[in-house]
């Protein structure tokens, strides 16, 4: 296991860093905010728990939430009207120097492609530096399921991304971060992980983290250190 510094001198050298979104970026898990909307909230959360422990496949944990959800293409909208997704403190600075650095940033969610667009342009970071799921609708905009050939659907599916990053940029040094179990196996391949409990803290995340951060303000100040 790396142990807390290195992780820190790679996090301060990468060339691309990826954030997951879903309780790292934002406060909240997109998923059971779409629930609560749809007023299912309940049944979702309890669910969610269960994925982000790694009780249940990935995969098998989304479609089972989405056919409780049956959002229809107007909830969506109207959910980032009227409830948009919350940034975490210090995201914005923290995306910000790294830009500044010509460090390049990623968000890899197994949320929804169309509430992680909304974040990534909060952030400034390009669209087609995200990677998510996309929800499916019939022409009328009733749910019709979600696009289940993407990477981010599959259980494993982050570290694919960052596979396909190493290949396609000729990153040799990705670093992740994020607060559950689908961000800690990314890694490898990524050269490193960072786990974040500033939202919530997964205690089987944080055992296994390497270096444990519950704040951007800490992994700031360790570029500052350059």
């Amino acid at each position: 296991m790396t142990t807390a510094a290195h992780a820190q001198e790679l996090f301060r050298r990468a060339q691309a860093v990826c954030f997951d979104v879903d309780s790292t970026v934002i406060r909240e898990e997109g998923i059971d905010e779409l629930a609560k909307f749809c007023g299912v909230g309940d049944a979702v959360t309890e669910m969610t728990r269960s994925a982000m422990g790694g009780s249940v496949s990935f995969h098998t944990a989304l479609s089972e939430r989405l056919s409780i959800i049956k959002c229809s293409r107007e909830q969506v909208n109207k959910l980032l009207t009227d409830h948009p997704p919350q940034l975490t403190p210090g995201i914005k600075e923290l995306v910000e120097s790294l830009h500044q650095r010509g460090v390049k940033v990623f968000l890899i969610s197994g949320g929804f492609r169309c509430i992680v667009e909304h974040v990534a342009s909060q952030l400034h970071i390009p669209l087609h530096h995200v990677y998510a799921n996309r929800l499916k609708f019939y022409f009328n905009g009733e749910y019709a399921g979600f696009d289940e050939s993407q990477p981010t659907a599959q259980s494993g599916g982050k570290g694919t991304v960052i596979r396909m990053l190493k290949e396609q940029y000729g990153f040799e040094n990705v670093v992740m971060i994020g607060d559950g179990a689908t961000d800690l196996e990314a890694c490898p391949p990524a050269s490193a992980f960072i786990g974040f409990g500033g939202n919530v803290v997964r205690q089987q995340v944080k055992d296994k983290s390497s270096w444990y951060v519950t704040s951007f303000g800490e992994l700031l100040k360790e570029l500052e250190k350059i």
